[in-house]
Formats: C-alpha cells, sequence, structure tokens
C-alpha cells in the first residue's frame, strides 16, 4: 500500500494527505485521497464487526460466551451513555450516537495499525459536524414553535429588542465549527507527533514509541470521541425539551 496511506510504510514519513489517483467527473478533476481510502477501511471493518455481532446475537444463549459478553457490554454502554443524557428522546437517537461513537473511535485510534486517521482530515469531522448541526435544527423546528424560537434567539433581551439576535446567529453557526475542529485539531496533533517521532527518531524508534501511542490513539481518541458525542447528545436534547404529555401517560 502507498506509504501516504500507511504513516510507518516506508522511510518518508509524513502527516500530510495525498492524492492516490483522480477521475474526471462533470468537467471537474476529482481526487481519491488517503483519508478515503482509510474511511473505507474503518467503514468496512465496522461492517464486518456488525456482521458478526447480528449472527452472533441472533444464536444468543443464555449463559452467554466471550463474544457474546464482549457484544451484549458494549451495547449496554452505548445505550447507557445516550439514555445518561437524552433521558426520554434516547431510543430516538441511540442508533446515530452509537454509530458516530464507533465510527469516530475506529477512526481516532487507526493511528494504532500505520494507518493516518480518517479524523485528522477536516472534511471528515466538518462532514460529522455538519450532520450533528441538521439534526439539532431539524429537532428544534419539530418540537418548538415558531414563536419560541424566535424567543429564544433573542434571549436574553425580550423578542420585540432583537438586538441579541445577531449573536446568538453566530453562536448557532459556530456549533459545527467547534465541534468538528476539537476532534480534527487534538486527532492532527496526536498524528502529527507519532509522525515527527517516527520520522526524526526512526533509529531508535523501537518499542518505546508504543507508549505514544496507548496516550495519542487510545486514551485521547477515546476522550475526543466521548466529548463529540456528548456534546452531539447535548446539543440535540436542549432543543427537543422536556418529555411531551403524550409521552408522559
Amino acid at each position: 500500500m502507498n506509504n501516504a496511506v500507511l504513516l510507518a510504510s516506508a522511510d518518508d514519513i509524513d502527516f500530510m494527505i495525498h492524492g492516490l489517483f483522480s477521475y474526471e467527473l462533470f468537467g471537474q478533476t476529482v481526487w481519491i485521497t488517503t483519508s478515503h481510502v482509510c474511511i473505507a477501511i474503518v467503514m468496512m471493518v465496522l461492517i464486518i464487526l456488525a456482521i458478526i455481532a447480528n449472527r452472533k446475537m441472533a444464536k444468543a444463549t443464555e449463559v452467554p460466551d466471550t463474544l457474546q459478553n464482549v457484544i451484549e457490554i458494549v451495547v449496554e454502554f452505548l445505550d447507557g451513555i445516550v439514555k445518561g443524557s437524552m433521558g426520554w428522546s434516547a431510543p430516538k437517537f441511540r442508533n446515530y450516537i452509537g454509530t458516530i461513537f464507533l465510527f469516530i473511535l475506529l477512526s481516532n485510534i487507526s493511528g494504532i495499525f500505520g494507518l493516518r486517521p480518517p479524523t485528522a482530515d477536516y472534511g471528515t469531522t466538518f462532514a460529522l459536524g455538519v450532520i450533528t448541526f441538521s439534526l439539532i435544527h431539524i429537532n428544534q423546528f419539530r418540537y418548538n414553535s415558531l414563536k419560541q424560537i424566535w424567543t429564544d434567539m433573542c434571549s436574553p433581551l425580550p423578542p420585540w429588542l432583537p438586538i441579541w439576535l445577531p449573536i446568538n446567529l453566530i453562536s448557532e453557526i459556530a456549533v459545527p465549527i467547534s465541534l468538528s475542529l476539537r476532534l480534527f485539531a487534538n486527532v492532527l496533533s496526536g498524528t502529527v507527533m507519532m509522525a515527527l517521532v517516527y520520522g526524526l527518531l526512526k533509529a531508535i524508534a523501537y518499542v518505546w514509541p508504543a507508549a505514544l501511542h496507548v496516550y495519542f490513539d487510545l486514551f485521547s481518541g477515546a476522550i475526543q470521541t466521548y466529548v463529540f458525542c456528548m456534546l452531539t447528545m447535548t446539543y440535540i436534547s436542549q432543543q427537543m425539551g422536556e418529555e411531551p404529555i403524550k409521552q408522559q401517560n
């Protein structure tokens, strides 16, 4: 595989995104980059794991074996996070939150296996931020009246005095940017550090870089995954408000 995809595959190690090949589409040149390949690898791994988990749980036993235990622990962990953060609306979003949690986590830790993490590409993290931004405002209009939305956008002043409206609009637009930049910057910094270690200290970069991988890929990757998902759930829950009366009865 091209050394642009695998950070540790050759002597010329770098952390840049490289174009692998291009094709013409509607008169425009479209490049397939290392990020696309790494995303495809991560997605294939997730699909394979999902198929294995589905077939295993279809034949679940009362006394679970190791694999069934692992699957149940992961599902219960993700369900617990979503339910604890979103309350009554958790069933509506546990599939989405669970999916992005596993995708971001696997993307973040892919550096352990020599890949350039897809989340070290701002195009990937910004797309995730835009999806979250869309969900926030879809649910805002679904669960709030136009009057309430206008009042919230003008707060803390009365709705007839919309002085704060531009500032609140900017804060809303900044949500996908802040979400995506936080994840991107943290993952990219770890990628840059590991590339520098392998590139500048390759003569002695044996065994001990594993400790750095534990921090930059496992620990930091898991923390950033958790932060992104928690902020996503918090933003969506704020727009959905309290449980509707019809849901309580």
